[in-house]
C-alpha cells in the first residue's frame, strides 16, 4: 500500500465502550498504520494535573502537552478511577483541547499512514480522512461487555453501576460545548450491538481494503 499511495488517514469516532478502540488496534496491526488513541492524551493530562496538586494552570498544561511521549501514553498508571473521572471533565475545556489538538496534528505530520480514534476526530482532527468510521452499541450490550472487563479487577462492582456511568459519559460527550461527539456526514456507521469480534473484524477490514483500492485506483 505504502508504495502506491503517499498517505492514508482513518478517523474513528464513537460512544464509550462501542468497540472503536479494539477495532482501531485491529486496523493498525493489519494495515501497518500508526495508531493514536486520543483518549490517552486526556488521561495523561489528568494524571499530571493530579500529580501537580490538581493544578489547572494553563502554562503548566501547555508545557506538559508539548512533551508527551509514546511511553507516557502507554503507562498503566493512567487507568485509575480518579483519572478516568478527571479526564472526562478536562475534555470539556477549550484550552486543553487546543493544546492536545496541536499534539495530534504534529502526530499526523510525522506519520503519513495513521489511524486516530476518539470522539471528535472526523470533525476536528481529520476532517479530510480517507475513511471515517463511527461506532455505536446498545447501552445494555456495552454495559455487559464493560462489566465483564471490570469484574476481573473489582469483584464487588454491579452492572447497574457500569450502565449508569456509561450513560452519563455518553450524555456528556454528546452535549458538551467543546467538540461534542457527532456523527459526521460521510462516515460509515458500525453498530457492534449484535456483532461478534470476528464479524466486526471482517467488516472493518473489508471497509479499509475498499478505501485503499479506491485511493490506489484514483492515483493511477
Amino acid at each position: 500500500m505504502k508504495k502506491k499511495i503517499k498517505k492514508f488517514h482513518i478517523a474513528v469516532d464513537g460512544i464509550s465502550a462501542s468497540g472503536k478502540t479494539t477495532a482501531s488496534k485491529i486496523i493498525s496491526k493489519k494495515f501497518k498504520l500508526k495508531l493514536l488513541s486520543s483518549g490517552k492524551l486526556y488521561r495523561y493530562i489528568a494524571y499530571k494535573i493530579i500529580k501537580n496538586n490538581n493544578s489547572f494552570d494553563k502554562s503548566f498544561v501547555r508545557k506538559i502537552s508539548r512533551s508527551i511521549s509514546e511511553k507516557d501514553l502507554n503507562s498503566k498508571k493512567l487507568y485509575s478511577q480518579n483519572i478516568t473521572n478527571l479526564s472526562s471533565i478536562i475534555a470539556k475545556k477549550k484550552y486543553i483541547r487546543n493544546y492536545l489538538k496541536k499534539y495530534q496534528m504534529d502526530f499526523i505530520k510525522k506519520n503519513k499512514f495513521v489511524i486516530i480514534e476518539g470522539r471528535d476526530i472526523a470533525s476536528k482532527i481529520l476532517p479530510n480522512a480517507d475513511l471515517k468510521l463511527f461506532f455505536k452499541c446498545s447501552i445494555q450490550k456495552k454495559a455487559l461487555r464493560r462489566f465483564k472487563e471490570f469484574k476481573k479487577n473489582n469483584s464487588t462492582i454491579k452492572i447497574n453501576e457500569v450502565e449508569k456511568a456509561l450513560k452519563l459519559r455518553d450524555f456528556s460527550d454528546k452535549n458538551r460545548k467543546e467538540s461534542p461527539l457527532l456523527f459526521i456526514k460521510g462516515a460509515v456507521l458500525v453498530d457492534t450491538t449484535n456483532l461478534t469480534l470476528k464479524q466486526m473484524e471482517d467488516k472493518i477490514i473489508k471497509l479499509v481494503r475498499m478505501k485503499i483500492k479506491q485511493k490506489i485506483d484514483a492515483n493511477i
